[in-house]
């Protein structure tokens, strides 16, 4: 399979979102026809982006866990990635 293409599933959650005239765009996502777990970047539309190493069993649990990096760090912590980073 290496070097395959492989279609990705993505979730109704993934989307843009604003605060603070911040936009990011929020991707979760997983192979599609595949019941593996969900995984999380956020890529800020003025460049810069952040990819979790932790998959989630719930597309909401990868929501919540953006949601929270949000509240914790500010929305402009994304934007400040200028190089692909991990979370």
């Amino acid at each position: 399979m290496e070097g395959e293409d492989r279609e990705f599933e993505h979730s109704p959650l993934s989307g843009a979102f604003t605060r603070d005239d911040i936009e990011v765009d929020v991707e979760i996502y997983r192979f599609a026809s595949k019941q593996d777990r969900w995984q999380l970047a956020v890529v800020a539309l003025g460049g810069g982006c952040i990819q979790w190493t932790q998959t989630f069993a719930t597309e909401t649990e990868a929501y919540a866990a953006f949601l929270a990096m949000v509240e914790a760090d500010g929305l402009d912590t994304f934007t400040r990635a200028r190089l692909a980073g991990r979370h």
